[in-house]
């Protein structure tokens, strides 16, 4: 099968064959970051579903705002590059915003929204690229590996393989509990099959451990009726007005929601864009990303979007990765991948039907994987250590990517000046921390 099957319009838009691919190569790559990155349509509900949400709405709202995304990235930006909402930003929309900080689901919806609308005004002001310089690279990795920390730390929780001590704050927990015994055996399972290269390996793991869950009697098997009510509960359901009311109740906890939701997306964005593009060979010879804006307002759009179904922040996944492997050069791969999101859609309600104890050990795995950035840290230069040391270690230990965010950037910025090399390029750097230390007082006041 060579470029021009899938017809001279297409060939032109995505320039297959000019790009070194050919169709039935961008659909296997297609198909192959689905199977990858599918485990989210399972686990982003299990995670927002704690937020209050009705898990069913919020797997459709997965699998639509993952199509919607990925099909726009395809042929608006024409890059190999997958979109789906992002693991870390629904664990502090969900634990952190909603749980801790008391927002309703709806509010916290808008303010993703809004985040979203900044992110898109940022990238078309060229704002954008400011803000990128004024934070370290290792930060971006800090916070990457912080996240993962803190992702695995849920999935453990959740699992019941780490519980709540008054003496130790917490401890190991009963690993004969149903719950924690399954949550191994699917850890177990995802472990052994990422470990023999298994396309899908935590989508099988979840299903497997669904139904040892079952034939063990603790999973209760109640099929619903499908439904459009159903799968549309949260679509629309973002409360704008109550996101402005916030400042009013929260202090400052609009403008620290929407800066958690708009770096931790441009981190996450950047860091995937430059691995995923690397390997698929894309990166111009004077090392940038082309068509970056286009992928930056792609990424945007997906957010509000993706809020307006009713998810948590979209962003670029970097399973992208494992289609560039299989061979996708062109945005005709993430549009396959975006096509079989949609159709996944259709039994996206029965996802309510899976155990924590199944999503958890998929937890655990992502988690472990995005600890990965940390190898880029100059663990040996103190400037670069401490700050990330303290950005990794506050993110899962006090349940929020804002406290890391503060810590690191506060720490970095000190130290610089310490060292004597702070100076009139770094006003924005300046300025975060100056922020971000005027938080710490309002928090310690009881703000």
């Amino acid at each position: 099968m060579n470029g021009s099957t899938i017809g001279p319009a297409l060939e032109r838009w995505f320039g297959v064959s000019e790009r070194g691919s050919t169709a039935g190569r961008e659909v296997l790559a297609g198909t192959t970051t689905f199977l990858t990155m599918a485990y989210i349509v399972l686990v982003n509900p299990a995670i927002l579903g704690q937020a209050g949400m009705p898990v069913a709405a919020v797997a459709a709202a997965t699998c639509f705002a993952a199509a919607f995304a990925s099909i726009l990235m395809g042929f608006y930006a024409n890059v190999p590059l997958a979109l789906a909402p992002g693991m870390g930003l629904n664990a502090y929309f969900s634990f952190t915003v909603v749980q801790q900080m008391g927002v309703p689901w709806p509010v916290a919806l808008g303010c993703v929204f809004i985040s979203g609308v900044a992110f898109l005004i940022l990238t078309l002001t060229g704002v954008r690229q400011l803000i990128v310089s004024a934070i370290p690279a290792y930060l971006f990795a800090a916070v990457a590996g912080g996240i993962g920390l803190f992702i695995g730390f849920i999935g453990l929780k959740n699992a019941g393989i780490i519980v709540g001590n008054p003496a130790t704050l917490v401890a190991l927990g009963d690993l004969h509990a149903p719950g924690a015994a399954l949550a191994l055996f699917g850890l177990a399972v995802i472990a052994a099959l990422s470990v023999w290269n298994v396309r899908g390996a935590m989508l099988i793991g979840i299903v497997a451990t669904t139904l040892l869950g079952w034939l063990l009697g603790q999973v209760e098997f109640k099929p619903e009726p499908y439904s459009f009510e159903t799968m549309t509960a949260t679509v629309f359901q973002l409360d704008l007005a109550g996101v402005f009311g916030l400042s009013g109740s929260h202090g400052l906890g609009l403008l620290e929601i929407l800066f958690v939701f708009l770096f931790v997306d441009l981190f996450d964005n950047i860091g995937t864009l430059v691995a995923v593009t690397k390997r698929a060979g894309l990166i111009g010879p004077d090392g940038r990303i082309p068509r970056l804006n286009r992928i930056l307002v792609a990424d945007a759009t997906a957010t509000m979007v993706g809020s307006l179904a009713g998810t948590s922040t979209v962003t670029s996944y970097v399973e992208s990765a494992a289609g560039v492997q299989a061979g996708g050069r062109t945005g005709l791969t993430a549009v396959v991948t975006g096509v079989l999101f949609l159709l996944t859609m259709f039994v996206a309600p029965y996802a309510q039907l899976v155990p924590l104890a199944a999503t958890a050990p998929a937890l655990i795995i992502v988690g472990g994987l995005m600890l990965l950035p940390l190898a880029e840290i100059a663990w040996d230069d103190p400037l670069a250590a401490i700050p990330a040391f303290l950005t990794v270690a506050m993110i899962p230990l006090t349940f929020s990517i804002a406290n890391g965010l503060a810590f690191g950037i506060t720490a970095h910025a000190l130290l610089k000046a310490l060292r004597g090399q702070l100076g009139r390029k770094d006003w924005l750097l300046i300025v975060l921390a100056a922020l971000f230390v005027l938080r710490f007082a309002w928090l310690s006041a009881g703000g």
